[in-house]
């Protein structure tokens, strides 16, 4: 099996790549477990500074890999099983990542091209800096297959870009570009196409600045302030999505998605 993410050392950074190219590196629970315990061992070696997470050339994350979860709810239900969205979808594991990355010590980048969509967007807004691409965009359609945005985006947008453009971004599911990204203050520093994840190397190093400890005091109290709300958040979100995913409007999103049509909703 293909490892979910490769990682690799480069000085005092640890970058963690998203291994799902075929699917636009979408992501589903392996992909998740696989950055929390990268996360984990970056904020265990005192050497390191920072951790990237990014995808490739094309796609930072398409979302959720709604292939992967249709599969285990098959399996299920051919086992005569009632499929269980906590145990056939990974939002326990989503939502375990982004908890982490906010309470982590160390500073965690996101390097995006191209797209950061559904999860992929709740992932790159929970990070504590984001490097984008040119031709990098941010959209959160969970609507378009009868959700609500999860792992903590209606937080974590609300604090990055303010309340009417999150609203924008949930109801309108419209596409928040590079230029825009940039002037919401959500993008830290906008790169060349395909140059993202080397100048995130780049940020991460003016990090040297401060001692370790200081930043993540620094973190911390910023996160205390803008994301004190976020385990909340998170709980609120869990079961009101498992509650959407029941619904009729999910079925046809999914069903539509997988027959590559467009959904239809009364």
């Amino acid at each position: 099996m293909t490892d979910a993410i490769l990682t690799r050392r480069e000085g005092s950074v640890l970058v963690a790549r998203i291994n799902n190219s075929a699917r636009r590196n979408a992501i589903a629970k392996e992909h998740c477990l696989a950055l929390s315990a990268a996360l984990a061992d970056a904020s265990s070696d005192p050497a390191v500074r920072a951790l990237i997470i990014t995808g490739d050339e094309t796609a930072f994350c398409a979302g959720a890999d709604l292939v992967a979860a249709a599969q285990e709810a098959a399996a299920a239900q051919a086992a005569g099983e009632t499929p269980n969205p906590a145990e056939s979808t990974m939002l326990p594991q989503l939502n375990a990542l982004v908890a982490e990355i906010q309470a982590a010590e160390i500073p965690v980048i996101a390097a995006v091209e191209g797209a950061a969509a559904g999860a992929g967007a709740s992932l790159a807004f929970a990070c504590d800096l984001i490097v984008a691409g040119e031709d990098s965009y941010f959209t959160l359609p969970f609507g378009k297959i009868g959700l609500i945005p999860d792992g903590g985006v209606s937080l974590t947008a609300l604090a990055s870009v303010g309340r009417h453009r999150a609203l924008a971004l949930a109801l309108l599911q419209d596409k928040l570009g590079v230029a825009e990204a940039e002037a919401a203050g959500l993008v830290t520093t906008r790169a060349p196409q395909g140059h993202a994840l080397a100048t995130a190397l780049e940020v991460a190093e003016r990090l040297h600045i401060a001692p370790r400890d200081a930043l993540a005091k620094a973190k911390e109290a910023i996160n205390r302030t803008a994301l004190g709300q976020l385990d909340e958040q998170l709980t609120w979100e869990e079961p009101t999505q498992y509650a959407q995913m029941a619904s009729a409007g999910h079925k046809e999103g999914v069903t539509a998605f997988l027959e590559k049509r467009s959904a239809r909703f009364d």
